[in-house]
């Protein structure tokens, strides 16, 4: 026989039979136990019968709301959480009104809704290139192009003082570039002048930058293109061309004239020796001959006429000493005999084998002179 059936009085093998000395309870309710559940979180969090009625089903959810505010609660805290990195930094708006310290990097936490965080990159680069064209001193156009670099140091003034930075950033360089142009001429704009126009720019942009509160400064300003309008580009070219013609024309001059003038220098530097040395050579020849004919005078008084021949006869043979020709005075006859000496050493200095074709000796000749010519050769003589 079946455990269950009716007939069955022996409930010992029933299962949801009662054991003896107890009361029969049944299968459990599990309606029951979730109503004993939400009965006791409604205790915990306040919660409340509604209408005044009893029973479970007429019970507030006061569980299930209090969770979704746990939730909620969390959901929120989380939110504010937040990690600004090492090259950031934050500005912090409190219902509106920024806090006097900036966020440094690492983690935080700021109540969401309360409070708005604004991350600015503080070592990041920026550039910006302006293009214009403006007038010069002496009243000549030119179109500029200019880079400017620049990285935000103060980020409580980059986002607090001005209401746009990158507006207030280009048209204080306009205002720089153009008070720096207005100040320069052409030829500096667009030739040699543009190192120290960038610098002068970027000096005169900082302090425009530094007055305005803009929390920017400028690492670096490029004057990128400088030239003349369309319009006469073709002109200034020639010009342009003409002058580095005219440049390269002297730099040929000058090192023509680093070639020429020190061979010229030493030139004179010579002539001045040779001329110093050829005067220390006459002062010399002088003074001895000065020294010389003083201890001439010496003697000369001594013995005038002795000295007088003496220096005739060394005249005589400093001047026929010179001389290839001979003269010899014969007694008694007008007739003066001449020596051809020079012709006589000429043929003995030929050599036998060149005799042919040789022009035959001559015969000595001798002329005859007037008594004025022959006394000279008789003094000579004496």
């Amino acid at each position: 026989m079946a455990w269950n059936e009716p007939d069955n009085n022996d409930r010992k093998n029933d299962p949801w039979g009662t054991r003896p000395g107890k009361k029969d309870q049944g299968p459990p309710d599990l309606d029951k136990m979730a109503d004993d559940m939400l009965k006791k979180l409604g205790g915990l969090f306040g919660g409340g019968k509604r209408g005044g009625s009893s029973g479970g089903a007429d019970l507030v959810p006061g569980g299930l709301v209090a969770i979704v505010l746990a939730i909620a609660l969390g959901l929120y805290a989380l939110s504010g959480v937040y990690t600004v990195n090492e090259q950031e930094r934050g500005v912090v708006l409190r219902l509106g009104r920024a806090l006097d310290n900036v966020v440094l990097p690492g983690l935080h936490w700021n109540p969401p809704l309360i409070d708005s965080v604004n991350i600015i990159n503080v070592t990041r680069v920026y550039d910006q290139r302006f293009n214009n064209t403006m007038l010069t001193e002496d009243d000549n156009i030119v179109d500029i192009s200019m880079t400017v670099q620049y990285v935000i140091t103060d980020a409580h003034k980059y986002f607090l003082e001005v209401e746009d930075p990158e507006i207030s950033l280009q048209q204080a360089a306009e205002s720089a570039l153009r008070h720096v142009v207005g100040g320069s001429k052409m030829d500096d704009v667009i030739n040699t002048g543009r190192e120290v126009l960038a610098v002068e720019t970027r000096d005169r942009l900082q302090s425009y930058l530094d007055a305005y509160g803009t929390g920017i400064t400028v690492n670096q300003l490029n004057i990128a293109q400088s030239q003349p309008p369309q319009q006469v580009r073709a002109a200034f070219d020639d010009v342009i061309k003409a002058s580095e013609d005219n440049q390269s024309t002297q730099n040929e001059a000058r090192r023509y004239a680093s070639q020429v003038v020190p061979e010229a220098r030493g030139g004179a530097r010579r002539q001045m020796e040779e001329a110093n040395a050829y005067r220390e050579q006459v002062i010399a020849r002088a003074q001895g001959e000065a020294e010389r004919f003083e201890r001439l005078l010496v003697e000369y008084k001594k013995a005038p006429e002795v000295t007088r021949q003496r220096l005739y006869l060394d005249a005589m043979q400093d001047v026929m000493s010179n001389s290839s020709k001979v003269m010899i005075d014969v007694e008694g006859g007008n007739n003066v005999m001449y020596l051809p000496l020079d012709q006589l050493l000429q043929r003995a200095r030929r050599p036998e084998g060149s005799a042919q074709g040789a022009v035959a000796p001559q015969e000595t000749p001798s002329f005859t002179v007037t008594p004025q010519l022959r006394t000279p050769a008789r003094e000579v003589n004496r």
